[in-house]
């Protein structure tokens, strides 16, 4: 998967906002997981807040790994910067949290581009929007998804 800009209208909207990954049925390839990925062109039209939406999409019970586009706003400027989010929720099977951390770094390898990495080990750890904001930047962070924190 090639992670690039947008130009044109039309590409901007198919572009992917978030994406969920999984391990294949045999466990043997890293795919992403069907139905799981949140469009550019869906906020404002089925997703009200993107980042609600990406936390609804990770499984209770299973591993996943994640990216996210964080828009965001500093004192300074407007940002764009592409997190991967490593999924390993405690109710997660061990054989199932070993084999995604075992199987990370090759992941992260193939996405260029990236700037912040991410480990979530529970809803707490993820579900508000001001833990991503520290990830991006602490307290310069002013709004995220144009949602003042």
């Amino acid at each position: 998967m090639k992670v690039r800009k947008s130009s044109t209208q039309e590409e901007v909207k198919k572009r992917k906002k978030a994406v969920l990954f999984c391990l294949s049925d045999d466990r043997k390839q890293i795919i992403v997981e069907e139905g799981k990925q949140i469009l550019v062109g869906d906020i404002g039209q089925t997703v009200d807040d993107p980042y609600a939406d990406f936390v609804k999409l990770l499984p209770d019970n299973d591993c996943r790994y994640g990216l996210y586009d964080a828009t965001y706003a500093t004192k300074e400027s407007k940002k764009e910067d592409l997190v991967f989010v490593f999924w390993a929720p405690e109710s997660a099977p061990l054989k199932s949290k070993m084999i995604y951390a075992s199987s990370k770094d090759a992941i992260k390898k193939k996405f260029t581009g990236v700037k912040h990495e991410w480990q979530a080990n529970g809803l707490d750890d993820i579900k508000d929007r001001s833990t991503l904001a520290d990830k991006l930047g602490g307290s310069v962070v002013i709004s995220l998804e144009g949602k003042p924190l």
